[in-house]
């Protein structure tokens, strides 16, 4: 299995347009800094990639990196799809930019696919240029195309809908922020995806037990990092986002796995940001890292 990380930061990124905070006047005067919005490049084939949530730098990320390039046919393109582990905008938006596509295969959880079709109108708005060809997604692990050696499930994990869902008529489940589990099918090596963890369900822990590889929200450094940084009127867990560090903090679960551990969608208040931080060193101790844009992952 080969996973391009094709971006690590939360919503609005690192720089965020309009944020002058440490973080963002940071990745300015430093550009290796930067970080694209949290998303995956997944090969499920020769020459066949798809995306794990199509963030608003969809295009960039498809241009940075040749092997998701179209060719050699003019409009003949690798990228066969997209997962989606919610509804939120900074994961969603970016369907958008496929629109040129004839198709768009799209795997998502039924909550996530009432949400863009209700909530955003995206049929409404993209049918008219392209077809949405949906696929379910499930705990179930279910090959990504026929004969493809890469298969993919959900774990669910919390029940946060996006704001622009908060009036839908929908059940209230797990199903609507997900992990993925990605699985090599001739190898049963496993990456396990989760950019949005408001929570540790015993089914999450049980799919990180038996995980080769797992990238987990690294959001806020602390619970109360919104507010000291003066950005926000909630805690990180209400938010949706478990803390890194702290008793009930991510990093002491993290460094009992035996699987490879990283910490992906940094929010831009996140120190972890500055690859000088002193927090650096107190991670690497535990044998926990920070993904970084564009790094491949090979199992």
């Amino acid at each position: 299995m080969r996973v391009r990380v094709l971006g690590t930061a939360a919503g609005g990124g690192v720089p965020q347009w309009n944020c002058a905070c440490p973080g963002c006047s940071g990745a300015r005067a430093h550009p290796g800094w930067r970080r694209r919005h949290a998303s995956l490049a997944v090969q499920a084939g020769e020459g066949r990639w798809y995306l794990v949530n199509a963030t608003p730098d969809l295009g960039d990320q498809v241009e940075d990196y040749p092997e998701l390039h179209p060719g050699p046919e003019p409009r003949r393109t690798p990228l066969a799809g997209v997962i989606l582990t919610d509804a939120e905008l900074d994961h969603t938006l970016g369907i958008a930019r496929l629109r040129e596509a004839d198709g768009i295969e799209i795997v998502a959880t039924a909550p996530v696919r009432h949400a863009l079709l209700t909530g955003l109108h995206l049929g409404e708005v993209l049918t008219p240029y392209a077809r949405l060809d949906w696929r379910p997604l499930g705990p179930e692990d279910r090959p990504l195309g026929e004969g493809s050696p890469l298969a993919v499930g959900a774990v669910p994990v919390s029940a946060k809908r996006p704001r622009y869902a908060a009036g839908l008529d929908a059940p209230d489940d797990g199903a609507w922020v997900v992990a993925l589990r990605l699985t090599d099918r001739a190898t049963g090596r496993t990456l396990l995806y989760a950019p949005a963890l408001a929570a540790w369900p015993d089914a999450f822990q049980r799919a990180a037990e038996h995980a080769d590889c797992v990238l987990v929200d690294g959001t806020f450094w602390s619970d109360d990092e919104p507010l000291t940084s003066g950005f926000g009127a909630r805690t990180a867990t209400a938010m949706g986002h478990l803390p890194i560090e702290g008793p009930d903090g991510t990093a002491h679960r993290l460094a009992a796995l035996e699987a490879r551990t990283l910490y992906t969608h940094l929010n831009n208040t996140n120190p972890l940001n500055d690859p000088t931080a002193p927090q650096h060193s107190g991670l690497r101790k535990l044998g926990v890292e920070v993904a970084a844009d564009g790094m491949v992952i090979d199992l």
